[in-house]
């Protein structure tokens, strides 16, 4: 008898390794086009391998603003309203950690969290055992308490180890590193343990403050001379040569917010700035690189669901109207952004920025690599959103989606797309929603509506770029859509204020 209990213990411990392992990677604040398997200069080998062995998607969709989509991820719902404000976190929530807990994963996470810092909103206490990182939205690189200079006041950032703050850092830190250690560090121990693991790996890369190391920076010296409009150019062109987007997909006319640059005065700091962020991103993919090397030398390659996509579109945010050229884009000492030039490069071939509900503000690479399911090299047509992990990632850990939401806890909003990895056909059945400071998006097989200053409608089969408003040739689906969200809204407790209006009628 003594031998039997051992031996079960064995087929318990096969059972848990046989459970495929997931590292979820969510970079911050970058552009469709700007990792290389998208058409970007920028390099990035390791993601590239990504999608070398793995799928691509063309339509993966995020909710264009690091808040709302950390929201989705860690809760499978839709961002949930009280009052105005976003309901981040609340007791009806069962978090992804929490159903893979429950399923005997070892739940990680490490980089930036963006959803509270207050008890009860921590990453430990919404379900992920060990936890390394930024509580807020951004910081600096180099050292990320030092008080922010552009805005009001200072604010010092809370970062932290579990339910510790830490407040000094060695003089050699960066973010983009540390992050990459810790969930090398845990990835380890899960694997030493004999348990499947879920690393949740958040960067804060690229989003501003550009801070990057100096040799990174040296790489794209003069790379990016010719501007923001040739950029654009080379990208968009890249993309159809690659078959990222067929030679049918136009490019739409330059935003309203990027600048002549024929016209800058300064054009060697316009420079900088696009050359730090490149650094970023490149900085990053090294790091990826650590962990796709971890997973190769623990030998749990194979059976590791990876994941990478960017939580919003590339951002045209300057903080504090920064346009000082003193202020030296990279070094620890100042705090600069890209700007709305050259996000809209950034964002190629797509309109709008970050916060907006045209593609460019919701639109998201993504590459997704599973050795042992998924077949390399391919792209997926599928239409899919970030609150579609959480019930994929409890099939593929054996739980049912909806019968394993303890009692008392919302269901999920978003639909189980494990079929796409195993390579076979999946229709959405539900359409998908959007909302952000006052502009809202609805996705409905090819259709998709915008509402700006006013719905406009629009057909993506033929139109992926958002060139043509069929508002006027088809009202009455505009009006069945525009009311299918107001129903949603209502639901979400989204404010009145976002209540659709009736369409003017065009003269």
């Amino acid at each position: 008898m003594k031998y039997i209990i051992p031996f079960f213990l064995l087929i318990i411990g096969a059972i848990a390794q046989d459970k495929p392992n997931i590292i979820l990677i969510l970079c911050d604040d970058m552009g469709y086009s700007d990792i290389g398997c998208y058409g970007s200069e920028i390099k990035t080998p390791s993601i590239d391998r990504l999608a070398k062995e793995g799928v691509r998607f063309r339509q993966f969709y995020n909710n264009a603003k690091c808040m709302t989509t950390r929201a989705s991820i860690v809760t499978g719902l839709y961002p949930q309203r009280d009052n105005g404000s976003i309901e981040m976190l609340d007791d009806s929530m069962f978090t992804v950690a929490d159903a893979m807990n429950k399923a005997g994963y070892y739940t990680i996470m490490s980089g930036k969290w963006h959803l509270g810092s207050k008890k009860g909103h921590r990453p430990i206490d919404r379900g992920f055992q060990e936890y390394y990182g930024l509580m807020d939205g951004c910081s600096n690189f180099f050292n990320p308490v030092q008080r922010d200079p552009k805005f009001k006041g200072g604010r010092v950032r809370v970062f932290g180890h579990n339910d510790e703050l830490i407040t000094d850092f060695p003089k050699d830190y960066y973010t983009t590193d540390a992050f990459t250690d810790h969930a090398v560090k845990h990835i380890k121990k899960a694997v030493s343990e004999k348990k499947p693991f879920f690393a949740h790996v958040t960067y804060t890369a690229p989003h501003y403050p550009l801070h990057a190391k100096p040799e990174d920076i040296a790489k794209y010296k003069g790379r990016y001379k010719d501007g923001w409009h040739k950029l654009r150019e080379e990208r968009y062109k890249r993309m159809i040569e690659m078959g990222i987007i067929d030679k049918s997909v136009k490019l739409p006319p330059e935003e309203g917010r990027m600048q002549n640059w024929d016209k800058r005065k300064n054009k060697d700091w316009d420079e900088a700035l696009m050359e730090v962020y490149a650094a970023m991103v490149d900085s990053m993919d090294q790091n990826i690189g650590k962990l796709l090397k971890t997973l190769d030398e623990t030998g749990t390659a194979e059976n590791t669901l990876v994941i990478f996509i960017s939580d919003n579109g590339g951002c045209g945010e300057t903080p504090g109207g920064d346009n000082n050229i003193s202020h030296i884009p990279g070094p620890k000492e100042y705090y600069t952004a890209c700007g709305p030039s050259w996000a809209n490069a950034q964002n190629t071939p797509f309109r709008r920025y970050k916060s907006n509900m045209h593609e460019g503000g919701i639109a998201t690479p993504c590459v997704v690599r599973w050795p042992a399911k998924i077949k390399a090299n391919t792209w997926t047509e599928s239409v899919a959103h970030i609150i579609d992990f959480q019930p994929t990632f409890m099939t593929m850990a054996g739980l049912d989606p909806v019968k394993d939401i303890p009692s008392g806890k919302r269901q999920l909003d978003g639909e189980n797309i494990l079929a796409i990895f195993e390579g076979k056909e999946f229709t959405r059945e539900k359409p998908l929603f959007f909302e952000y400071s006052k502009t809202r998006a609805m996705r409905q097989g090819d259709w998709k509506a915008v509402f700006e200053k006013e719905w406009a409608l629009y057909n993506l089969a033929n139109d992926r770029t958002e060139l043509n408003d069929l508002s006027a040739k088809y009202p009455e689906k505009l009006a069945s859509m525009s009311k299918a969200w107001d129903e949603w809204a209502a639901k979400t407790g989204t404010p009145k204020v976002y209540k659709s209006k009736k369409r003017k009628k065009k003269k």
